[in-house]
Parts: structure tokens; C-alpha cells; sequence
């Protein structure tokens, strides 16, 4: 059984994706749910999923090794990044070489790096009139979104769009694309 550990900062529709995605299978599972915000809405859907779901601090996470340590403890194969908004501790990622993965909703190198999250990518990329934008899947370093990417889906942007609508097509993204990747990581297929 490979094992998975989320972390998630917000509304958490990516960790529930995941969650439905490998619900009730024997080769791969979510067994845990990490947030930085204890009133992030992904506490709640984790609850209705009957998955375990920890919030936890700054302290906890940079100065001191109680994450690094609740993640030993739980042998994740892999951590995935859905929508978590702080920098991956250096300590984490040399515990976990390769084994740490973000989605970013924006088509990198371009739209990425410290605040570039959610509705700033999407505004950013229409303000700038880009012809195109997209999801991509990349293994996390110890610098925003440089890692490297392991997987691109994208579209075309019509002059029409607005942010919001940018924003919903990447959300559909996410949600076909997410799921497969993962897996296919997990399981190495192609």
C-alpha cells in the first residue's frame, strides 16, 4: 500500500479530489491531511471523509521537527502539495528527496515564486494578456516553485476571459489531471 500525506492551506477541493480519487483502493491511500490554517475549509471535508486531518504552526513546522517527525512516524511515499501556501523546510525536503511534489496553477517557469497563489496568478496572467495558461506538477526544492516539473496540462485564454474564468478552467485541470499523475508516480506507470 503506497501512503499519502497531503498538505493544504485552504478550501482543500484538490485534497478531496485526491481523497475521492483513491478512496477504497488496495494499492494507494491518503492517510493523512496536514494544514497550516486551523480554520482551513479542507478540515472539514477531511472530517466528512473520515480522514485524519492536523492543523499545525510556524513552531512546529520551521523551528522545531514535530512535522518532520509526525511525518516520519506515518511513512508517507509521498507528500503532496494542494494548494499550501508556506516554503517546504529544508529539513523536510532532505528527509524526503523526491518524494515531495506542488501543484501550481500557472504554467512554469513563468507566474511563479513567493506570493504567487491562487487568484494573483490568475489576475497577473490576464492583466499581461498571456495567450495560454495552465496547471503544472513539479517535485518541490527548497525554492518556490523551481523544482522540477514532472507534468504541464494548459489552454488557451480567450481575450474574453476574465481572472474568474481562468481560474475555473485551471480548477477543471486540476481536477482531471491531479489524481493521474499522482498515481502514476506512485505506481510507475505510464
Amino acid at each position: 500500500m503506497k501512503r499519502i500525506v497531503i498538505f493544504a492551506s485552504g478550501s482543500g477541493s484538490n485534497a478531496e479530489n485526491l481523497i475521492k480519487f483513491f478512496h477504497n483502493r488496495d494499492d494507494v491511500s491518503v492517510i493523512q491531511v496536514l494544514t497550516n490554517n486551523p480554520h482551513a475549509k479542507v478540515l472539514d471535508r477531511c472530517k466528512k471523509m473520515n480522514v485524519s486531518a492536523l492543523s499545525f504552526n510556524k513552531i512546529a513546522f520551521y523551528d522545531t521537527n514535530h512535522v518532520l517527525n509526525l511525518l516520519k512516524s506515518v511513512k508517507p511515499d509521498l507528500i503532496v502539495l494542494a494548494g499550501f501556501l508556506w516554503k517546504f523546510p529544508e529539513n523536510i525536503i532532505a528527509e524526503f528527496p523526491n518524494e515531495i511534489i506542488n501543484i501550481h496553477p500557472a504554467l512554469l517557469p513563468k507566474y511563479g515564486g513567493k506570493g504567487m497563489y491562487g487568484m494573483h496568478v490568475h489576475k497577473a496572467v490576464v492583466v499581461n494578456k498571456e495567450k495560454e495558461s495552465g496547471i503544472t506538477i513539479h517535485y518541490v526544492n527548497e525554492n518556490y516553485d523551481e523544482g522540477a516539473i514532472i507534468f504541464q496540462a494548459k489552454f488557451d485564454i480567450l481575450t474574453s476571459d476574465s481572472a474568474e474564468d481562468v481560474a475555473a478552467k485551471i480548477h477543471e485541470l486540476e481536477m482531471e489531471h491531479f489524481p493521474k499523475v499522482v498515481e502514476k508516480i506512485l505506481l510507475n506507470t505510464n
